[in-house]
């Protein structure tokens, strides 16, 4: 099955089987995954529902998952999707209903079918390469902000496990640098959010020191395909093997790539 349109189907079908569970169940079972990192119940049991109907609907289409693991390698000449079961375990973990499914179809290396949901917040996105992306009151578009200080910013979460404090040395830069120069900095918690909200001209920036492709890849989609540049710190188009993934209306590109850049 090769058609985008069908594809983008199946793909909210897919994050729709996670939605009810997400918005009315408190988990039971919480887990240490590694340092300050958790997945619960709730989490597993999406992927491995998700995982079953896109095997059925999709048989030829490799699947890589946060909690269940998939090919260590996204080849060139395969489609994989790739889920976040619950972007933003640690919020939904503790009530805060800050949290996403995201799911993307990556091809020749690129995403090209997003879906994603905020069931607590009622909210919706999906997208398919050249065919716009949508939320749940139409067509996105990205914000027309000009000036810094007017700017809305997200920022990823810091750093947890290996080499964190070297990392977090980064972030923290970036954290005071945006704090002298734009209206208001926030952390969210979910990248598919970050993204989405750039998207749907929310926020103005999201700037994520990091490029999991089941976190970023249905949100990369979504941000591209609503007007935004999505880029690496040196101001490259993104892609899989970017280091960072970061979003922004076209206007204030290379303001805050230039920002990026005076971090290290």
């Amino acid at each position: 099955m090769n058609d985008l349109a069908d594809l983008l189907t199946i793909a909210q079908q897919a994050v729709g089987l996670g939605y009810d569970l997400v918005r009315n169940t408190t988990p039971q079972e919480i887990r240490h995954k590694g340092d300050r990192d958790i997945v619960t119940d709730v989490d597993v049991r999406i992927e491995e529902e998700v995982r079953e109907f896109l095997g059925k609907m999709t048989p030829g289409i490799g699947f890589l998952g946060e909690e269940q693991g998939g090919p260590s390698v996204l080849a060139a000449d395969q489609d994989v999707w790739t889920l976040d079961p619950v972007d933003g375990t640690s919020n939904f973990a503790h009530g805060i209903p800050l949290c996403a499914i995201s799911l993307a179809l990556i091809r020749q290396g690129e995403p090209v079918v997003a879906a994603i949901v905020a069931p607590q917040l009622g909210l919706r996105y999906h997208a398919a390469k050249g065919q716009g992306a949508y939320g749940i009151n139409g067509r996105l578009q990205v914000s027309n902000t000009t000036d810094l200080s007017q700017a809305i910013v997200s920022i990823g979460d810091y750093a947890v496990g290996p080499n964190a404090a070297e990392k977090n040395k980064i972030r923290l830069r970036l954290t005071a640098l945006l704090a002298e120069r734009v209206e208001r900095i926030r952390m969210f918690g979910t990248a598919a959010l970050d993204l989405a909200w750039v998207a749907e001209g929310r926020t103005d920036a999201t700037i994520i020191l990091a490029n999991k492709p089941w976190d970023t890849a249905a949100g990369v989609l979504v941000a591209r395909e609503a007007g935004a540049e999505v880029v690496n710190d040196s101001g490259a188009q993104h892609d899989l093997s970017s280091t960072e993934t970061i979003a922004v209306t076209p206007e204030l590109a290379a303001l805050v790539v230039k920002l990026v850049g005076a971090t290290k």
